[in-house]
């Protein structure tokens, strides 16, 4: 079973904005590339920079509602919401 339905998404911060303005709860779970977490600083030691695709990669990625009684409607609403916040 999945716990997140995780997509990437050019201009994050507005598609979450209009999904949220719809009602929709999307979220941000891996806001930061691993390197750059607080928790893991003394492990590695890389800088910022160190890995340019995964910061590019933290900076799009958006996490969609899924819950196990999430209905067939409320799929395809999440689904059109989402096409129109692309657009």
């Amino acid at each position: 079973m999945w716990h997140l339905y995780v997509i990437r998404v050019s201009r994050r911060d507005r598609v979450l904005e209009r999904l949220r303005a719809a009602g929709i709860e999307a979220g941000i779970h891996y806001p930061f590339p691993i390197h750059q977490i607080p928790a893991f600083a003394g492990l590695a030691g890389y800088a910022s920079r160190s890995f340019p695709v995964a910061e590019r990669n933290a900076g799009e990625l958006l996490s969609l509602p899924l819950f196990p009684e999430i209905t067939p409607g409320q799929q395809e609403r999440v689904a059109a919401v989402l096409a129109g916040a692309l657009r």
